[in-house]
């Protein structure tokens, strides 16, 4: 094995499953098993298994718990209700992203922050850092936790087949994840900001707990006698669930989650399925759409910091941001982009505007519309769509170019090809 890696819990389960292995923020992870495109249509049709071990899960507990997340983070955590979720992010002073997280309120003074992989360390300093003042502690659970994730239209009925998993008495969502009935009316504010979500109505004449458990809810359940968190989350756009789990019983819940999705279609997928996937349901992946140089009205996530709650760092950079003349309003923003043909756009590959009526195609080799033929933008993220079957990507351009059914073109490999703008996310999941 490679020096310096971290190895998921569930290394030996992936080797034997064939899968093939990539260095991924420090961690050895599966990146495939089969093919790309096979655990991508299986997730799109029926389900695959992802380990997300190498997440980090910070702990953010007492008396002072909200108030200090609602200060740390740009949105405000102390409005969720027990049991639920909320999609927000980490800010530097300067409203730069550290990086976008998923926040669980697990009780009244206790709270889980989950943070990407690669951004593990700067999270988790940035929040000590800002404990100041506050009667709250932030501990680090990510060595004692595996995240197996479960995606796809059967991910329900596969989680549900596992007689191992004991859920607690058939509920409402809301009692289910712990909470009054009321809460639930805070459900639309908690998933509206999430790229590529939409909040949805659980089914009424239903008896298990997962059947009414709303998206970006989460509930306690038991396996082996140890606690198990299942939340409704996911980073696909469909549906799904994640199940974090002692490390200890790690292996033996992915072996319990497989052999009951046999009969459902489900196949281990590794971070190439997950790349293609999130991208088409327009969802941004930090290092790519996000970086300290962001600012989350750039890409999209305006609607994520709360002006309307106290301080909190960033709020001051995102105020002067606001007024007129700050500059902010040239930055280049966040925009879908399809194509035709099947040569797909690359993360960094340039944009350009098109040639002008009667001046020739662009493959003919114009310049384009910036100053002396200058770019008007980059690609961050770029397939040819699996499930779409033409090329999508995600890609920062000038603000003046950002309308849907503006006509450009990129730079693919010295030949300019048309691209035109659309909303996000290019993949919208049917509802049941």
């Amino acid at each position: 094995m490679p020096d310096g890696l971290v190895f998921s819990p569930l290394h030996e389960v992936h080797v034997a499953a064939g899968a093939g292995f990539t260095d991924f923020a420090g961690w050895q992870m599966p990146v495939r098993y089969s093919s790309d495109l096979a655990e991508h249509h299986a997730v799109r049709t029926s389900a695959g298994i992802f380990d997300l071990s190498h997440m980090a899960e910070l702990r953010v507990e007492g008396p002072e718990a909200a108030a200090f997340l609602d200060f740390a983070l740009a949105g405000r955590l102390s409005a969720i209700a027990i049991g639920q979720a909320k999609y927000s992010l980490l800010l530097t002073p300067d409203a730069g992203i550290v990086d976008d997280l998923v926040v669980y309120r697990r009780g009244e003074n206790d709270f889980l922050v989950v943070a990407n992989a690669g951004n593990h360390a700067a999270a988790l300093d940035a929040l000590r850092a800002r404990t100041g003042g506050f009667a709250v502690a932030v501990s680090d659970e990510s060595d004692d936790t595996a995240l197996v994730a479960v995606q796809g239209p059967n991910a329900r009925a596969i989680v549900k087949a596992v007689t191992g998993i004991r859920f607690g008495e058939p509920a409402t969502a809301a009692a289910a994840a712990g909470t009054p009935a009321t809460a639930t009316a805070t459900q639309d504010a908690a998933t509206d900001a999430v790229p590529g979500a939409n909040a949805e109505t659980a089914p009424d004449d239903v008896s298990h707990p997962l059947d009414t458990l709303k998206y970006y809810w989460s509930v306690d359940a038991e396996y082996d006698g140890q606690g198990l968190f299942v939340a409704r989350t996911g980073y696909t756009g469909e549906d799904g669930f994640e199940l974090y789990v002692p490390v200890a019983l790690a292996v033996s819940l992915w072996n319990d989650l497989v052999a009951a999705g046999e009969s459902f279609g489900l196949v281990p997928a590794g971070l190439a399925s997950r790349d293609t996937l999130r991208l088409e349901a327009g969802m941004p992946l930090y290092g790519h759409e996000l970086g300290l140089d962001t600012k989350p009205a750039q890409a999209g996530l305006g609607r994520v910091p709360n002006l309307s709650k106290g301080d909190f760092v960033g709020r001051a950079a995102l105020e002067a941001d606001a007024r007129p003349g700050s500059g902010a309003d040239t930055a280049r923003v966040l925009v879908g982009l399809v194509g035709e043909g099947k040569r797909a756009a690359r993360a960094e590959y340039e944009i350009f505007a098109p040639a002008p009526s009667g001046t020739g195609t662009a493959d003919a080799g114009y310049d384009g519309a910036g100053a002396n033929g200058a770019p008007v933008g980059t690609v961050t993220s770029g397939v040819l769509s699996p499930t779409l079957g033409f090329p999508v990507a995600m890609a920062y351009v000038e603000p003046a170019l950002a309308e849907p059914g503006t006509e450009l073109t990129i730079d693919i490999r010295g030949k300019r090809l048309a691209f035109r703008v659309t909303t996000l996310p290019f993949y919208r999941r049917k509802r049941d």
